[in-house]
């Protein structure tokens, strides 16, 4: 059976649910360690840590994916603007996933604390202890955790925008479809709830 080229390969569809779980639970994990000073906090940054290395090394598959297999094209009609925006979008969401994990490593090596993994699994220090470092790494996360955050409500409005004003298959192309069991007819799903701009 050959595969829709209007659809994103099913690799690149689990990785892009898996990960949007992931990085919508990491971004109230991170507003529950910034709000909080009880003893959550421990076990918020217990979870921060490991979730944060799984996005790190998920991002660096997708992004192989990505370049490996050309994702579907977007709409020939799609205003230049729109299409410049969605392209850079999807870079930045990239560029995000990657540095902020990395920064919150280095940020955790320069404070000088350990980065437990859990089951015994400690990741080396990449940063020098430092605590003028650790204060601007510190910042920097932060900063960025807020842009990923205004990002992904971008993603989500333009996903919203494709699939329920435009309906112009971008949104569809990263959901599951079911098969007709008499044909190999294509039956579309009516819910459309998901994310336009990403390539896997």
């Amino acid at each position: 059976m050959n595969r829709d080229p209007q659809m994103f390969r099913l690799p690149a569809r689990v990785l892009h649910w898996l990960m949007a779980i992931m990085i919508l639970t990491m971004l109230f994990v991170g507003a529950g360690m910034v709000a909080t000073v009880s003893d959550k906090h421990t076990w918020l940054l217990a979870l921060h840590k490991p979730l944060g290395i799984a996005i790190l090394i998920l991002a660096l598959l997708r992004l192989a994916l990505r370049l490996l297999h050309k994702p579907p094209a977007l709409p020939a009609d799609l205003p230049p603007l729109q299409r410049f925006a969605a392209k850079a979008s999807h870079w930045l969401l990239y560029a995000l996933m990657l540095s902020l994990p990395l920064i919150g490593w280095a940020m955790l090596s320069a404070g000088g604390y350990p980065i437990d993994l859990g089951a015994g699994l400690r990741l080396p220090p990449i940063a020098p202890f430092d605590a003028s470092v650790f204060a601007t790494l510190r910042w920097l996360h932060r900063t960025l955790a807020y842009l990923l955050f205004a990002t992904v409500l971008l993603h989500l409005a333009a996903a919203l925008y494709h699939g329920l004003i435009r309906r112009d298959g971008v949104l569809r192309s990263m959901l599951w479809r079911e098969k007709s069991r008499d044909a190999d007819v294509v039956v579309e799903p009516r819910a459309e709830a998901a994310s336009p701009l990403d390539a896997g």
